[in-house]
């Protein structure tokens, strides 16, 4: 295979034309999203840019704290977004939501370090990091989705939920089909992308691997299947950590919309 060609300056302000193309049709179609794509065209450019310097620093330092210190600011931003797509208006969302994604992630983490990787420090940043990054990022997308299905679900059933109270359901009882759904909910993007991975779609690992020209002469096998073992590894950590994030957010969400006499309160 070819090297890898570079991607220089010139090259990256012509990739902004992709943008530039995607809002001129938010625009015309009158879509309204041209001031949303702007934004995250700039966050996107200098947030990539930062991590990169800042993972340049963290891979050599290879430093326990300085390692932990970067998952907690990424866990503490994807926290943040996926509040703000649930809500503001409940109280204690965004520690629910950060806990909530901090057990699911750790244990994950945990599980596949000490008994599947087993690199020769647990916190060997190459892998925590990386391998935090897209489980956390995952993680934030099911919470979002699980969170704001089940908010959305209980602020639209008020009077059902009372009826059931009524009837002498406890509150768990009267909203237990909407916890199922909304965990349901939020698992559907992953169960969906196991389903077609590697038929339809190509996982990052293994663009990564075509991307970079690996010499498939020299190692015509033991590349391939490198990236797709920690692809399938990457597929199983983000599904637990996905169902144990939604499962610990519904749970601890809904005692929100009940006061301590088992009124609906929201």
């Amino acid at each position: 295979m070819s090297e890898l060609i570079e991607l220089n300056f010139i090259d990256l302000a012509i990739a902004v034309g992709l943008m530039v193309i995607a809002i001129g049709l938010s625009i015309w179609e009158k879509i309204g999203l041209e001031l949303n794509l702007a934004l995250a065209t700039v966050r996107t450019i200098l947030q990539l840019l930062v991590l990169g310097y800042i993972l340049d620093f963290i891979l050599a330092l290879n430093n326990l704290w300085a390692v932990l210190a970067i998952l907690a600011v990424m866990l503490t931003l994807t926290a943040i977004v996926a509040r703000n797509r649930i809500s503001k208006k409940i109280p204690r969302v965004l520690p629910l939501v950060w806990g909530s994604m901090f057990l699911g992630t750790a244990f994950t983490l945990i599980y596949t370090n000490f008994l599947i990787i087993q690199p020769d420090r647990w916190f060997q940043a190459q892998y925590v990091i990386p391998l935090g990054g897209i489980v956390l990022g995952n993680s934030m997308n099911a919470a979002a989705i699980a969170g704001e299905r089940f908010v959305s679900t209980m602020n639209a059933s008020h009077g059902e939920i009372e009826t059931h109270l009524s009837l002498g359901a406890t509150p768990q009882q009267a909203i237990k089909q909407y916890k199922i759904d909304s965990i349901r909910a939020g698992l559907i993007p992953t169960i969906n992308q196991m389903m077609i991975i590697g038929m339809v779609t190509i996982p990052g690992f293994m663009s990564g691997l075509i991307i970079s020209g690996v010499d498939y002469d020299k190692i015509p096998f033991q590349a391939a299947s490198e990236a797709a073992s920690y692809q399938i590894l990457l597929m199983f950590m983000v599904a637990l950590s996905n169902l144990l994030t939604t499962v610990l957010l519904i749970k601890t969400l809904s005692h929100q919309f009940f006061n301590s006499n088992a009124q609906l309160v929201q």
